[in-house]
């Protein structure tokens, strides 16, 4: 598995590391380390449904800055997100560090949008699709809001699990009830890092495309709103989710946020410098 260690090497394109080498052609970037694919919601779902029909095993992870910072700190988590089929940038600054990078058709590809776009195509081809994680309350309001949006979807398993670790007895029954049900895109809500490594330790034994969505369960659920558009376009929609749940997010954005923008702008020096000094070389070179 193909990963960084934050030089400038990481702005190099990635083309492999992957664990299917014949998968999609995209154009991706190491920032700070941690993967991060170039993908459109146009590319991203037209990849997952193909997946899907041919009952593909595969997961995708949709990444913040957040999962850049857990990957500095946990070793395990970064091969979990550099080993997916493919890893979207939901937060804006992954995109402006794409961009930064070389990669000018980088576009952010949120969980919530992501979500509804596939099930809006999986209700119209007769894809079954299933939900993993969160609460019971908020399984029942995706299983009754979002059939309303998508007449005719299928969603054949939907499963809160415990908020603790499973046994290996029942996380072979929860992959047991997956296959049977059918299911062909599983939607795993357990929140970042725990739905990337669950995804990452299972994706060998599910014969579905599993696409980590986090906090889409909530919204498309009606439990939580999304900031405004002109706040999202402008890379604020963390001082609204903030100012919604300091408690719990205030370490992540406040502390995590200025972490991101140190270790980025050193990997852009480092980057910079490296080249100057492979054209200080080549020009050494060119004249002998």
């Amino acid at each position: 598995m193909q990963n960084s260690s934050g030089s400038a090497a990481d702005a190099a394109l990635v083309v492999g590391g992957r664990r299917d080498p014949t998968g999609p052609d995209i154009p991706a970037r190491y920032v700070v380390g941690m993967r991060v694919d170039a993908v459109t919601y146009e590319t991203a779902t037209r990849t997952v449904l193909e997946w899907a029909r041919k009952g593909k095993s595969r997961y995708v992870c949709v990444a913040s800055v957040n999962n850049v910072i857990l990957t500095r700190d946990d070793p395990a988590f970064l091969e979990a997100m550099n080993g997916s089929d493919v890893t979207t940038p939901d937060g804006v600054p992954l995109v402006w560090a794409l961009r930064l990078l070389g990669v000018n058709v980088a576009e952010r590809v949120t969980g919530p949008v992501l979500m509804d776009m596939l099930c809006e195509e999986a209700a119209r081809e007769g894809t079954p699709i299933g939900l993993y994680g969160s609460t019971e309350d908020v399984v029942s309001g995706l299983r009754a809001r979002v059939p309303l949006r998508h007449p005719g979807l299928q969603i054949t398993l939907a499963e809160a699990p415990p908020f603790r670790p499973l046994t290996e007895h029942e996380l072979a029954a929860t992959r047991d009830r997956i296959a049977s049900a059918g299911v062909r895109i599983l939607f795993v809500g357990l929140g970042a890092p725990k739905q990337e490594r669950w995804m990452a330790d299972n994706v060998a034994q599910m014969p579905c495309v599993m696409v980590g969505v986090g906090a889409a369960f909530d919204v498309l659920a009606g439990r939580s709103s999304r900031a405004p558009a002109w706040m999202q376009s402008l890379g604020l929609e963390w001082t609204y989710r903030l100012a919604h749940e300091p408690r719990r997010l205030w370490r992540r954005y406040l502390i995590g946020n200025p972490r991101f923008a140190a270790l980025f702008i050193r990997q852009l020096i480092a980057q910079i410098a490296d080249r100057r000094m492979r054209d200080r070389v080549g020009r050494r070179g060119g004249t002998r």
